[in-house]
């Protein structure tokens, strides 16, 4: 499985970094269970629908992250990425906490995978 990351992921994963120092071996966590299982598995992975997209964009809203103590799945983190099943590649499109912002910015999916 490969993994890529669009540049407007890179600036979430970055302001989030500054609050949650572990997010960047949290993620590696991550990387290693998608590598297993990266299609959706409900309660923990949804695809987002009304994209009318070919690709599937897979909405993440159970993470475990450290820097938030007594949370664990909790955590309020979600990610969302691009799942290309055919060509075993994932690339992530965004990363926020849930607290921060409602849902996913479906304008930047559409512009990066239309």
């Amino acid at each position: 499985m490969k993994f890529n990351q669009l540049p407007e992921f890179e600036k979430d994963l970055k302001s989030l970094l500054k609050k949650y120092r572990t997010l960047q071996e949290d993620l590696e966590e991550v990387k290693t269970i998608l590598k297993k299982r990266p299609e959706v598995r409900p309660p923990f992975r949804f695809e987002i629908s009304n994209l009318q997209l070919e690709t599937c964009v897979i909405k993440v809203k159970k993470i475990a992250c450290r820097s938030l103590k007594g949370k664990g799945i909790q955590s309020g983190l979600r990610l969302i990425y691009a799942y290309f099943k055919n060509e075993q590649k994932i690339t992530f499109i965004e990363l926020y906490h849930k607290n921060d912002k409602e849902n996913e910015d479906k304008q930047r999916i559409l512009s990066n995978f239309k």
